[in-house]
């Protein structure tokens, strides 16, 4: 942050008199406060970092509460949307939700993790929503999982998904009817349906969700109201939990 930002905070913390009205101050006495303040601040310029600090820790309180906000006026579509697929523990007592994209790499790195929480917490109900951003092979990946889901049900989804989270080549027609057909689906079915206006109403409304929660990059997790921006690891997103639950 730069010092002409910080240092109002730091005159702040750093002495009592700048409580004053400075300008009921005649011009000697404001060149003295001034002085006096500039001289502590040389003389204790860690008083810098302790109202940096202060401000950020102030800031990610209110991005906390608006993101709280925000997820509890969307709790509708976020947890009951009636078309994102739902695993764990359907009556968990933590709901996650994840935003995510299969040609993220920040994704690809969270899904192992994301999969040992749900697999060794058995209380969390995890759902999925599919948020292609990254380009036309984001779009690809998202109707072949969706189609997939629509076609062959909740199993097939997550075979799909799974798969692709893990797939580090190019999305292209041919290479997504290899995967369907090396899990034994119904390829034809499935890629018949890919450009359904179901599929693509549901790629819509969670982009038009997405929006209304101010959520921009993939992954973004969402425990309970608490929105997490970005990749995290294991052992942060099990703090998380817990202090969701008051461990």
């Amino acid at each position: 942050m730069p010092l002409r930002f910080a240092l109002p905070l730091a005159i702040a913390l750093a002495s009592p008199v700048a409580a004053l009205e400075l300008d009921a101050m005649t011009d000697t006495e404001r060149d003295a406060f001034q002085a006096e303040v500039r001289a502590y601040i040389l003389e204790n310029p860690e008083i810098i970092r302790e109202a940096i600090g202060v401000l950020q820790e102030r800031e990610r309180a209110a991005q906390l509460a608006a993101d709280a906000a925000m997820a509890q006026a969307a709790s509708d579509a976020l947890f009951n949307d009636g078309h994102s697929f739902v695993g764990g523990n359907p009556d968990g007592d933590i709901t996650l939700v994840e935003f995510m994209d299969y040609r993220c790499g920040f994704c690809k790195r969270a899904f192992p993790e994301v999969e040992a929480l749900v697999g060794t917490d058995a209380n969390i109900r995890y759902i999925v929503k599919e948020f292609p951003i990254l380009g036309e092979e984001s779009v690809l990946a998202s109707r072949f999982a969706i189609a997939t889901q629509l076609v062959a049900g909740d199993a097939a989804y997550k075979d799909v998904h799974n798969t692709l989270m893990e797939f580090r080549g190019d999305v292209t027609a041919q290479s997504l009817t290899r995967l369907g057909d090396e899990l034994g689906l119904d390829t034809a079915a499935i890629t018949a349906k890919m450009d359904d206006d179901a599929v693509t109403e549901i790629i819509a409304k969670n982009r038009a969700l997405a929006s209304q929660l101010q959520i921009t990059g993939t992954p973004t997790l969402i425990f309970e109201d608490q929105m997490v921006r970005g990749y995290v690891p294991l052992a942060q997103m099990e703090q998380i939990v817990a202090e969701l639950r008051g461990e």
